[in-house]
């Protein structure tokens, strides 16, 4: 069962199944294009902005010209102007205050404001609050309005961990207010209510400006909007369980903003016995008592003389009244309660579309954070989008260089939409857990069509579920980080790996979130929250966590062949499942310790790894990816096909055909956008033999220009571009195919294209 020093290896009949390299943008998503569940399969149909429906457009917009702020007006009313070098934060902020007291009130999903951004440089110096119900921030495109962040004095955090190395969010205190309150921490725009509740009145009034934060958004904690619960007939140590959708609440309490149609998240208290469920313990880390099964719901019904709740979809997880009533001894001798806790003031309906953002750190070099998973400078670990107690809002076509930490980061969020957006480095990836692509606690979401470079990872944590990610390009791992995440799609995405992500390449401020040096491991394609391992910071990963159809490769030596990952593409990987329940990854029957340095092994066959369906579809979630209907057969094998051999072999390699010979290529047009559109090439070779490298070269007309590529080598002359293959797909066998793809300013296409000095093939 246990391989030794490889990797879950595609067979080659298989290998050309596999998707293209690069995002997938343009993606229809749509729900007429989604499948029906797959029998033994979560039901991600409702995943993303409003369970599927299509993202706004003009039709959806506010007519009422108070609700538009154009550029002109943020210039007059607000004196928000580009390129002018002054401090744009309070202007902006004014603005979105504007909307939120005239327009929101009376604002809907179908009547949208808007504030319009031209093109330039906007200046920023501390959190812009997006707390303006149905509103969209839109700037003239990603490379054109660029927000630069510089957090002032009251905005970086004077209070770091005491050898300097992370923020000490604990330490960090205002009258009964802690900085764990503001978690995730700050960012560039907060999509999070500011309110206030009025037992923290007083303090939030007597706080200085750099602690004010601590206290906004307190309406929406559990702490104080939670309501206990009770145990219901006939299983009274649980007030619901897997499966349920009623919920018991206790006799007391106030059923304040417990209405149907809103907003409440299901909080179950850890447990011993839980722990004991994800094969936790023993374990050298303290237990944590908190609640690490939690969801969002709408509920659909209150009974006020039964006191219980009706929610939209059922339970994944069973609601223990308290943290001992399943028969587990108390944690650190404290009991500790579940809780139906109501979003008193979620944020709803709010984009971001077509704009870019970076934090500009002076004295920093941007090339030292490259591939540094270290903290370059801890006071600053500023997030790009926060979105916390929100719903219903999304995020497309915007681009993100050099954040703090997170360029996008959820704390607390329902039916996202982030699509097609390029997010590219952080100044700090190091100890605390900095620089991700970050869903913690994040349900029922959609992640289409990114292209992410040089982060930590892209993580789902802390109980998020029913997430698709889809046709994204990483150079990080998928990353499981511990929590009991569950029920998450991964398919159709390009994750590669290299040599040089890895723990401990790190210059300074290196570890791990919950602290702790780095390791000596390298990061795979994938990242699995062992349960002893992961305690550390939440908890393991849970159940039902599927991998499908992903081109996921790892170079294990810097310079090395990139080998593939879990890379049979038919084959339907369910992490932490035994086909009917969860089920711990072990190695002989012994659960592991860690994911690292165990990455390798072969855990299906009854180790944890499910992988007993194929799928003879492209995709699980959409009915057609490129607009061609798909076979979408499942079928059941009980021995698993998917193999694990040793990574030895040499690719066959020959000289590349002459004019003439026997390669093709052929382009087709992806996807399309106001401003360009994507495309990519497919060679495809006809010779008795393999051939070792390929070009393709063509003009593109004038007003049009490649704005990306990936997958190949580029050079250009004037409007004649020539793309070689990359490293790992020069190698192309008798009738096997590679692929290339580039994304295009103008709407210009490819003419006089040759192949090896061969004209090309027709379209696909």
């Amino acid at each position: 069962m246990v391989a030794t020093a490889a990797l879950l290896q595609v067979p080659p009949e298989v290998a050309d199944a596999a998707p293209g390299p690069g995002a997938l943008t343009g993606l229809d998503v749509g729900a007429a294009n989604r499948r029906a569940p797959v029998a033994g399969l979560y039901d991600w149909s409702k995943a993303g902005y409003r369970g599927g429906a299509a993202l706004p457009g003009s039709a959806e917009v506010n007519p009422n010209a108070t609700c538009q702020v154009t550029a002109a007006e943020l210039a007059s009313q607000y004196n928000v102007k580009p390129n002018d070098g002054a401090d744009d934060t309070n202007g902006i902020q004014a603005a979105i205050d504007g909307i939120k007291s005239a327009c929101s009130p009376s604002g809907s999903y179908t009547k949208l404001s808007t504030i319009t951004f031209p093109a330039g440089r906007f200046d920023v110096t501390h959190e812009i609050h997006v707390d303006a119900d149905y509103l969209i921030l839109r700037g003239a495109g990603k490379d054109a309005t660029k927000f630069v962040y510089r957090p002032d004095a009251n905005t970086l955090y004077d209070t770091l961990t005491p050898d300097g190395s992370d923020w000490d969010e604990d330490g960090m205190t205002s009258g009964a207010g802690k900085g764990g309150w503001l978690w995730p921490g700050r960012g560039l725009f907060r999509v999070q209510s500011r309110g206030v509740h009025t037992a923290y009145a007083s303090d939030y009034a007597s706080a200085p400006a750099d602690r004010k934060d601590i206290f906004e958004g307190t309406v929406n904690v559990h702490w104080k909007a939670g309501v206990k619960l009770r145990g219901k007939a006939g299983d009274t140590a649980f007030a619901a369980r897997m499966g349920d959708r009623v919920v018991h609440l206790a006799s007391s309490g106030a059923l304040t903003s417990l209405a149907a149609g809103n907003l409440v998240n299901i909080r179950a208290a850890n447990s011993r016995k839980f722990y004991e469920q994800q094969q936790a313990t023993p374990t050298t880390f303290p237990l944590l008592n908190m609640h690490m099964r939690q969801q969002i719901f709408t509920i659909t019904a209150l009974d006020t003389t039964a006191r219980t709740i009706t929610l939209d979809k059922p339970l994944e997880y069973d609601v223990p009244v308290n943290s001992t009533s399943d028969g587990s001894v108390p944690i650190d001798g404290a009991t500790y309660d579940s809780k139906a806790a109501p979003l008193v003031d979620p944020v709803l309906g709010v984009g971001f579309e077509n704009l870019g953002f970076t934090q500009d750190m002076p004295g920093l070099n941007p090339a030292e954070a490259n591939n540094n998973y270290g903290n370059m400078a801890p006071a600053a670990e500023m997030h790009g989008i926060v979105f916390k107690w929100a719903a219903n809002s999304w995020v497309r076509g915007i681009r993100a260089d050099l954040t703090g930490s997170h360029p996008i980061v959820t704390e607390e969020a329902k039916n996202l939409q982030i699509v097609d957006n390029e997010l590219n480095g952080s100044w700090n990836k190091g100890k605390g857990g900095n620089g991700y692509f970050r869903g913690s606690r994040v349900w029922d979401s959609l992640y289409a069509g990114n292209t992410s470079t040089l982060l930590r990872h892209f993580t789902f944590q802390w109980s998020a579920s029913g997430n698709v990610v889809i046709g994204n390009s990483f150079d990080s791992d998928l990353n499981l980080h511990g929590g009991w995440e569950r029920n998450n799609l991964f398919e159709l995405n390009t994750v590669k790996v290299p040599y040089a992500h890895r723990s401990g390449n790190c210059r300074a401020n290196c570890g791990e979130e919950g602290g702790g040096g780095p390791d000596d491991s390298n990061w795979f394609p994938i990242w699995w929250g062992a349960g002893k391992k992961a305690v550390k910071w939440s908890g393991g990963s849970g159940y039902r966590n599927v991998f499908f159809n992903n081109a996921m490769t790892k170079q294990l030596a810097d310079g090395g062949p990139y080998n593939d990952f879990y890379g049979d593409r038919h084959r339907v990987y369910v992490f932490g499942w035994d086909g009917t329940a969860y089920k711990h990854l072990d190695v002989g029957g012994t659960p592991i310790a860690d994911w690292a340095k165990n990455e390798q092994r072969d855990y299906t066959g009854g180790h944890g790894v499910d992988a007993t369906k194929t799928d003879a579809a492209t995709s699980l979630f959409l009915k057609s990816v490129d607009g061609t209907p798909q076979s979408s057969s499942t079928g059941q094998t009980s021995t698993p096909t998917s193999t694990t051999t040793t990574s030895t072999s040499t690719p066959t390699t020959s000289t590349t055909p002459g004019p003439g010979a026997c390669l093709t290529a052929a382009f087709a047009r992806k996807s399309v956008w106001d401003s360009g559109y994507g495309g990519g090439f497919t060679i495809s070779n006809g010779c008795p033999a393999a051939v070792g490298s390929w070009t393709v070269e063509f003009d593109l007309p004038a007003g049009t220009t490649v704005s990306s590529s990936w997958s190949s080598v580029l050079t250009k002359s004037g409007q004649h571009y020539r793309f070689g293959n990359a490293a790992h797909n020069g190698n192309v066998k008798p009738g096997g195919t590679a692929t290339f793809g580039f994304n295009a300013a103008g709407q210009g296409l490819p003419v006089a294209c040759t192949i090896a000095g061969t004209k090309c093939g027709g379209t696909e």
